[in-house]
């Protein structure tokens, strides 16, 4: 398999960053190809505007999907989206690693939504749920959490994680034609043992070596 790695954390030696590690290791030694978008790392800017393209459709008015169609068309975004969207073609596999940030992703991982999945090369023209562009890939969310497990329950204090996810999983996942796999929820990785956080790491290594197996995941409607 290509699998592409989104990673999505300001710290390398956080425990996001050990499950990016483990990640990379676990996979090119099961003889998977591993490409990495390291966003705090890139620098990669979040801000989505006129930077996208070499060229505008539009000079006098800003209107994104209208230049994003143009850009398709005329080979124009910037050389940076393009760069991710050569990624998003190559991968069977896309992963994302990141801490739950106020019940979503950190900024610079929505802003890398904003500016790569781009009219045109990654939904539109009828492209989109079933018939997306990316019909056949599949995506993962690999994340960590703040409380424990008990909290992101249904009834818990934070809720039922899967509602949680479901904008993601539903609005930009299964949207762009990605078939969604079950999230992996690492629930407040500070409070744990060391013990405890190596038991998760060899977890999430023997989970990647049958990844392409894997059922699935049923994430609902709203």
């Amino acid at each position: 398999m290509n699998v592409l790695l989104v990673f999505a954390h300001p710290e390398p030696q956080s425990f996001n960053g050990a499950l990016l590690r483990t990640a990379v290791a676990a996979l090119e030694a099961a003889g998977h190809t591993v490409q990495l978008s390291d966003l705090y790392a890139q620098s990669f800017e979040p801000v989505s505007d006129r930077r996208n393209f070499t060229a505008a459709h539009d000079a006098a008015y800003f209107k994104q999907q209208a230049e994003e169609l143009y850009a398709t068309k005329h080979q124009g975004f910037a050389g940076d989206i393009e760069a991710e969207l050569q990624k998003l073609a190559w991968c069977d596999v896309m992963i994302w690693q990141f801490p739950l940030w106020w019940f979503s992703v950190p900024a610079v991982l929505k802003g890398w939504v904003d500016r790569v999945f781009a009219m045109g090369r990654a939904y539109g023209s009828g492209h989109i749920y079933e018939t997306g562009f990316f019909r056949g890939k599949r995506a993962l969310l690999s994340l960590t959490t703040g409380g424990p497990a008990g909290a992101y329950q249904p009834g818990g204090l934070q809720g039922d994680v899967a509602g949680i996810l479901r904008p993601i999983h539903r609005g930009m996942l299964q949207f762009t034609g990605f078939t969604v796999l079950a999230p992996h929820v690492v629930y407040g990785p500070a409070r744990q043992s060391d013990e405890e956080r190596e038991a998760v790491l060899a977890a999430w290594a023997a989970r990647l070596i049958d990844l392409a197996h894997e059922a699935p995941f049923e994430v609902g409607t709203y």
